[in-house]
């Protein structure tokens, strides 16, 4: 298939392992973080880490939205869909984080005590507007999360249930900005605190950069000086990527440089830009798990469109919960821990019964390490 063939080619896959290995310096070593979970899945499922020499070393970061997303929201949307009897939609993978009391969305749907919810999955932000037009009686309320890549299509969404008059339907917006949580990796005293790793540059995520475009990424190149290298999901464009923040660290370069040629530009979609910031605006703060309370991080929704802001609607209030005490999601988050580390990985903790956020998603750290890796542990 093109586009997809010619970048899972094995024989270029070792080439670009040998160039790796002639450019990274003597007595040297190199830390990168790829921030997005797709490049962390894929760096798992191909066996790229077997590729690289000892002392270039990948960092899992926190680009999994359903890997961040704190036990305090999921329980926000438990509580709607129990308490107040609405449709709560979602997508898939946000069903079974874990949440508080040993509940998830999915245990909440099959009845919690007397109570069940009414909880669906959806693909789309599309079908939860079709659940409310067939359901006039009901409230339904779409459980957003994510990144940029998702954001457009939820402010799509409010903006057309406004145009349509659909008084029935709001949205729980907990959309997250990647910038800021780069940001905050490197300078959070918080985060110091709790210990990072050195990191010597940056793999940029693939599905934001289409959006956000690359030029976001230019101030914290500049001013913590950090190469960040935007690069597809498949495994040549992630080698190609190491490739060239390799060099960039030889050449005391800190620049932006994309890989991704292909469908990231410097300003990205400026359509979806401008429908995103029609309908929202920056929360002050909001609590990442992991990174603990990062201000001005994500996304709520402007007064413009508060009908349609379920936490308005509901009067409900956010509260923070701490996660499971032998859970090490935060650390892995943080790139301090592999997931290997954790007491609780591959034991009571798996992608049939998640203790932690990162075993719930393909994109986590954990699920990606336990479909993957782990069998290499054994040995």
């Amino acid at each position: 298939m093109k586009y997809i063939d010619e970048f899972r080619d094995g024989e270029l896959a070792k080439n670009l392992a040998l160039s790796i290995c002639a450019e990274v310096q003597p007595g040297r070593n190199y830390s990168f973080m790829e921030f997005c979970g797709g490049h962390t899945h894929a760096i798992s499922r191909y066996g790229l880490s077997d590729l690289l020499p000892p002392t270039v070393r990948m960092v899992h970061g926190p680009g999994c939205p359903v890997c961040v997303l704190p036990i305090g929201r999921v329980d926000m949307a438990i509580n709607l869909a129990l308490d107040h009897g609405v449709i709560l939609c979602t997508y898939g993978d946000t069903l079974r984080i874990p949440a508080s009391g040993g509940l998830s969305l999915m245990k909440a749907k099959a009845g919690v005590g007397n109570k069940s919810g009414d909880i669906r999955m959806v693909y789309s932000t599309l079908d939860a507007l079709q659940i409310a037009r067939d359901n006039p009686q009901r409230e339904v309320v779409f459980f957003a999360i994510g990144f940029e890549t998702t954001t457009p299509p939820t402010a799509v969404a409010i903006q057309q249930a406004d145009a349509e008059g659909l008084k029935n339907f709001s949205v729980i917006c907990c959309h997250v900005l990647t910038p800021s949580a780069i940001s905050n990796i490197l300078e959070s005293p918080e985060v110091r605190q709790w210990g990072t790793v050195p990191l010597d540059g940056f793999i940029g995520p693939a599905h934001v950069s289409t959006v956000i475009g690359s030029r976001p990424y230019e101030f914290f190149a500049e001013e913590y000086r950090k190469p960040v290298v935007i690069a597809g999901f498949e495994p040549l464009d992630v080698m190609q990527a190491i490739l060239m923040l390799v060099r960039q660290v030889n050449e005391g370069r800190a620049e932006v440089e994309n890989e991704f040629a292909r469908a990231v530009s410097r300003d990205g979609n400026v359509k979806a830009q401008d429908r995103v910031a029609e309908v929202f605006e920056l929360r002050r703060e909001f609590e990442w798990r992991g990174l603990s309370v990062v201000p001005y991080s994500a996304l709520k929704i402007r007064q413009r469109y508060a009908a349609y802001d379920a936490e308005k609607r509901f009067n409900i209030d956010y509260r923070s919960v701490p996660d499971h005490k032998a859970c090490e999601c935060g650390a892995i988050l943080r790139g301090v821990k592999k997931p290997q580390d954790c007491k609780l990985f591959g034991t009571v903790c798996t992608p049939e019964n998640p203790i932690g956020s990162c075993m719930v998603s393909s994109e986590g750290a954990c699920a990606a390490h336990y479909s993957y890796g782990r069998y290499k542990d054994m040995h």
